[in-house]
């Protein structure tokens, strides 16, 4: 392997230092330039100065943000990523190198090329940049998948939760903002056969030109994809299997193809879509698709208005419930089994809380009373097939102090990241005292959270 003379240097300073704390175990030796040791990681105090102008360089205030406090993030840092070596757990040195690509194609976007990112960031060559990129990404996914590690099997009981609520003091009860339950019912236009039929043709027609013409997947999706999320990235996405994202259909057909296959037509509620995989990597995939959305006739759409009036009218006759009539009439999956209920993506729960509310959804009930139905809207806000809808707000909880009973799952909640701290809290101080730890005595003056210094 070859090594520059910085390289050469860094290597000897290091060795400089084991020797002489070897030597003079009782004796804390400064080394020019290294800050710390956290097992096999060296921090330097240019790492901290980076991490400073990093935060300059995002617009992040480091008003009050000491080097001291820089100094123990990232000696946890690397803490979390010796141990997740230590631990083997499995990182493919291609996801980085893979996401490391996605980071520079996104600063040569935001800042009109290469050479205006590297003199952004005051780096003198791309390479030099991508190998820093590489080992700060390595590291930080190591440190988080051994937090993950350290939290995926905390667990809480009810009982748990409850000590946990007792044991706030009433003056320091949290107090929850105004929250809704809202509920809706849609009614989408019938696609002609005809459409469907001129959608699938087109698409079958991207693939053949793909597989058999030799065209560009990528040049495809970004001529013709009526998916603004993606077509300016040629129809790229990646995806997790354990986080969950997209369309349950659109899932299914990614994580059933080999590297390289494109699928056949298939529909989702957004339109029709073929999709390639380009890259497996463990639990995760890149994939590109490119996406149709048939065009609605002005009699489909008077249709289903006219369908989405009559169903108003007879749940404001009383002739039927609003949740009834989702259960039988509404064309969203998602929400008819539940009376229309909407699930807040952000919580996974059935409230959503004004201060935190989705802009668009907030614009549609803002005018609402309790129990009144909005008048139909016509709905494409998603880029799918435009749809009606009918909305309702179905329950009010007004600001107030915590209850157990009814904001239970939110304590829960609470109750569990306390519960995960604790764990980390006690993982890190088990670790700190078996691992090889050594801070430079300038920062012996430093109030940590964490006993690095092993006094």
């Amino acid at each position: 392997m070859h090594l520059n003379q910085g390289s050469m240097k860094f290597i000897i300073s290091l060795l400089l230092l084991l020797v002489f704390q070897f030597s003079f175990s009782q004796e804390k030796i400064k080394v020019d330039g290294i800050s710390s040791v956290v097992g096999d990681f060296i921090i330097l105090d240019s790492d901290i100065d980076k991490v400073l102008i990093d935060m300059e360089s995002q617009g992040l205030s480091t008003k009050g943000v000491s080097k001291c406090q820089l100094l123990g993030k990232l000696m946890e840092d690397k803490l979390y990523a010796h141990h997740a070596i230590q631990d083997s757990l499995e990182l493919s040195d291609n996801e980085i190198y893979d996401y490391v690509d996605r980071q520079l194609e996104y600063f040569t976007e935001q800042l009109g090329g290469i050479d205006k990112v590297l003199e952004f960031y005051n780096k003198r060559d791309e390479i030099s940049f991508r190998d820093e990129l590489f080992e700060i990404n390595k590291t930080q996914r190591l440190s988080e998948m051994m937090q993950e590690a350290i939290v995926e099997k905390v667990e809480i009981t009810p009982e748990e939760v409850r000590q946990f609520f007792e044991a706030i003091p009433k003056l320091d009860l949290p107090v929850f903002g105004t929250e809704l339950e809202i509920a809706q019912i849609v009614v989408e236009p019938k696609v002609s056969e005809e459409e469907n039929q001129r959608i699938i043709d087109q698409l079958k027609l991207f693939r053949e030109d793909i597989l058999e013409g030799g065209m560009s997947f990528a040049s495809k999706a970004l001529l013709y994809s009526q998916d603004p999320g993606s077509r300016s990235k040629g129809g790229k996405y990646t995806l997790n299997r354990k986080k969950p994202r997209m369309a349950k259909e659109f899932r299914d057909v990614a994580f059933s193809l080999r590297e390289g296959e494109i699928s056949e037509p298939f529909r989702t509620d957004f339109g029709w879509h073929i999709l390639a995989v380009d890259k497996i990597r463990g639990q995760e995939i890149d994939i590109r698709h490119i996406l149709l959305i048939p065009k609605i006739s002005n009699d489909e759409l008077k249709s289903a208005k006219v369908k989405i009036d009559n169903i108003r009218e007879r749940i404001s006759s009383g002739e039927i419930s609003f949740s009834d009539a989702a259960l039988r009439f509404s064309d969203e999956k998602q929400t008819r089994l539940n009376g229309g209920v909407l699930i807040n993506p952000s919580t996974n729960d059935t409230r959503f809380e004004l201060t935190k509310m989705d802009p668009l959804l907030y614009s549609q009930i803002k005018d609402l009373e309790d129990d009144q139905m909005s008048m139909p809207l016509l709905d494409n806000s998603d880029n799918s097939v435009s749809k009606y809808k009918i909305l309702k707000i179905s329950n009010r909880f007004d600001e107030h102090v915590a209850d157990f009973s009814q904001d239970y799952v939110k304590i829960k909640e609470l109750a569990l990241t306390e519960k995960q701290l604790k764990t980390i809290k006690k993982w890190m101080e088990e670790k700190i005292g078996d691992t090889y730890v050594n801070v430079n005595s300038d920062s012996s003056y430093c109030n940590f959270a964490y006993n690095w210094t092993k006094d």
